[in-house]
């Protein structure tokens, strides 16, 4: 008995001294440490499970942890796992933290790239196709074979509209002997041609100066059923029939003008005006215009350039100039409205040459060096020297690059307002420009400095002049001799 009651307290004293080392060296926890607090919601923008927790091989802290854990638990469940911060923590990259993060907000953004896939075509179902052993039906003959349809179609889009291969027609049609007909040439190429083609080699033909090849071709394409009829043939034959005089009107010529169509008309008095048959050109105009039969402004514009050559003509040239101006569907290029601009002012009718220039540039087309020049020419002829010069300023102002000719008439409008500053600057700028100055340009520099009384500024340009190759003519070097007296 003694001895069992000496064990057990030899017993409970060690369990005492076990238990008071064990109480004497362990870590307060952090819980303990701390105040408590109660829990705050979770913070979204932070995430707790980014944290590697870490691995420790102390056995005093798993046993730290462990009573943690169930003191935590007595406690209501407070957290109690932090780690201390001492530097064994792992670095998370900024892509691993937002692909993590994406996880707890929903959708993964993707990286630039293609977003959008293209899913291959599903492959055709067997019994939609077209078995191999049946024939291939006509009307597909095209889709089955499209190479060789293709070929075909471009060998005649590359022949019939070729102006090489038709013009290379009426060189051959020229190599052939007297007694050979053209239907040796065309008979080759008749199935590449179309509706028009042979109207540039019959012209060809013409400029060849052979208008009875032009006629045999015209005459072999009336009888092909794919060529013809063709105003096209038709006007560019009687072209080159009336301008080589072959051509014979017929004698109801009332007739014939209402029945014919307007391109062949107008290509009739056209061969007429360049044949120079200028009598057969009115008489045709006058009769198509009684029976109001209007023909396009541009065969008044010839006919008025060729007519103004003759001066006996020129009452019938100002006739045409009117009714020209009362056509209101006026459509004339830049080169024929000039033309008539300059033929208004030889007639000195200078209200057409407004007109014309008020009308091109109201139609919304960009007036020439040429153009611009004519008309301060006009406004000069007229003496309107003021209107004039606010044209060179509407010149400057577009930026339009003077030539020689619109020098010309300038320095001649600065002479005419005494403007001696500018009409020496002109004519500074007429040099710099590499145009070489002509004998009117100098006659009227030399003319501006005898007004101004600059006797030795005359004598430079004398001998500028005589060194350009020119001599002065009589009457300025009469001028001169007064002055120096």
């Amino acid at each position: 008995m003694q001895s069992d009651r000496t064990l057990s307290k030899k017993s409970s004293l060690t369990l005492m001294a076990f238990s008071s080392t064990r109480i004497h060296h362990r870590k307060v926890p952090k819980n303990l440490r701390n105040p408590r607090r109660t829990k705050l919601p979770p913070d979204f923008g932070v995430n707790l499970f980014l944290k590697k927790p870490r691995t420790d091989t102390d056995p005093s802290h798993s046993d730290v942890d462990n009573d943690d854990f169930n003191e935590g638990e007595e406690g209501g469940g407070e957290e109690s796992g932090d780690k201390d911060e001492d530097g064994g923590d792992v670095v998370w990259e900024e892509d691993e933290i937002e692909a993590i993060s994406s996880l707890f907000r929903g959708r993964i953004p993707q990286k630039p790239g293609m977003l959008y896939r293209e899913r291959p075509l599903p492959l055709p179902l067997p019994y939609k196709l077209r078995p191999l052993g049946l024939p291939t039906p006509k009307k597909h003959v095209k889709l089955v074979s499209p190479e060789i349809a293709s070929s075909r179609a471009s060998i005649c889009k590359k022949v019939y509209k070729n102006p090489g291969f038709l013009i290379g027609l009426a060189r051959e049609i020229k190599g052939l002997s007297s007694n050979e007909d053209v239907s040796v040439v065309l008979d080759k190429c008749a199935r590449f041609l179309r509706k028009g083609s042979l109207s540039l080699t019959i012209r060809e033909l013409g400029h060849m100066g052979l208008p009875e090849r032009a006629l045999q071709t015209s005459c072999w394409a009336q009888k092909q059923p794919h060529l013809f009829p063709d105003d096209r043939i038709l006007a560019s034959t009687v072209e080159v029939l009336a301008r080589h005089h072959e051509l014979k009107l017929p004698v109801n010529l009332e007739k014939f003008t209402s029945s014919a169509s307007r391109g062949v008309l107008e290509a009739m008095v056209r061969g007429f005006i360049r044949g120079g048959s200028l009598k057969l050109a009115l008489k045709l105009l006058f009769v198509a215009k009684n029976g109001k039969r209007m023909l396009d402004p541009s065969i008044y514009a010839k006919l008025i350039l060729e007519l103004i050559k003759n001066p006996d003509k020129h009452l019938l040239v100002g006739t045409l100039l009117d009714e020209l101006a009362e056509r209101e569907d006026l459509n004339l290029s830049q080169q024929d409205c000039t033309a008539i601009m300059k033929v208004g002012i030889r007639l000195r009718k200078f209200e057409i040459v407004e007109s014309l220039f008020h009308w091109f540039t109201q139609s919304g087309h960009d007036a020439s060096v040429v153009m611009y020049t004519t008309l301060i020419h006009s406004r000069y002829s007229e003496m309107k020297y003021r209107e004039a010069l606010a044209v060179v300023w509407e010149m400057e102002a577009s930026e339009c690059l003077f030539d020689l000719p619109a020098y010309r008439v300038v320095i001649k409008l600065f002479v005419a307002l005494n403007d001696l500053s500018r009409a020496v600057r002109y004519f500074s700028k007429l040099k710099e420009a590499g145009f070489s100055p002509m004998y009117d340009i100098y006659r009227d520099l030399i003319k501006i400095y005898m007004v101004s009384g600059r006797l030795a500024k005359c004598k430079e340009v004398c001998r500028e002049a005589e060194r350009a190759g020119f001599k002065l003519d009589k009457q300025t070097r009469l001028e001169l001799l007064h002055i120096e007296r």
